[in-house]
């Protein structure tokens, strides 16, 4: 998110120029970062012009982006719960309204198959993770690591980190076995009972560990591992 500076006060700024005229009159993709934030808030505070809010705030959004929280808002002076409210409000419904359209639901091992399709019939075990929202909806794929699943090469940490980013409500964990057999390991058996300890400790559940090869797939959930 680049800065372009307010150089004035909001009320030293012609009524038609000020961020909400220039919304009904030119549309929000007209306005800078600054004004759509001051467009938000509405006003400043005694000793804050709006202005001058919106650039602090727009600061802080570089830093955080859209993992920037109340209390990071709130740390700005001039700006109350009320504001920093408002301005995640806004981010939510935007995240909400931009995943209706294309988010895919995934609520069975078959429905996550279609993830897994480009490492079925790699020479190298591939260990990818697929985190969904609270509506079971695909929020990313990541692949977290190359080579042979075990205990010693893969923790929790790397495996929910990236979850906690996405405020993710579960995960599902998908590999491949290059020999074509896709019953689990006592490693796969292993690491899945860790994992699913972990996301019951963090409150992201691992929905499931599916093993792919070209030949089918195993689904550690529906076969009772875990």
């Amino acid at each position: 998110m680049k800065i372009q500076t307010v150089p004035r006060l909001l009320r030293e700024i012609p009524e038609i120029d000020r961020p909400r005229e220039r919304i009904r009159s030119r549309g929000a993709p007209a306005l800078s970062n600054q004004e759509l934030i001051a467009a938000i808030i509405g006003r400043g505070v005694r000793g804050h012009d709006v202005s001058a809010l919106a650039t602090e705030i727009c600061c802080c959004l570089d830093k955080w982006g859209l993992s920037v929280s109340c209390d990071d808002l709130t740390a700005i002076p001039g700006v109350g719960e009320a504001k920093a409210c408002q301005i995640l409000a806004a981010f939510e419904l935007t995240r909400r309204y931009q995943n209706t359209c294309f988010r895919p639901k995934v609520t069975s091992p078959e429905e996550a198959l279609p993830f897994a399709e480009d490492i079925r019939h790699e020479q190298q075990e591939h260990v990818i993770c697929i985190s969904l929202n609270g509506a079971h909806e695909l929020i990313k794929k990541r692949i977290i690591t190359k080579g042979i699943l075990n205990q010693s090469q893969i923790h929790p940490r790397e495996v929910f980190a990236d979850a906690i980013t996405d405020r993710a409500a579960s995960i599902i964990l998908m590999h491949n076995h290059p020999s074509g057999n896709v019953v689990p390991s006592s490693d796969d058996i292993a690491v899945t009972k860790k994992l699913s300890q972990a996301g019951d400790v963090l409150g992201i559940r691992l929905i499931d560990h599916i093993i792919v090869s070209e030949r089918g797939f195993c689904s550690l959930h529906q076969e009772g591992y875990f």
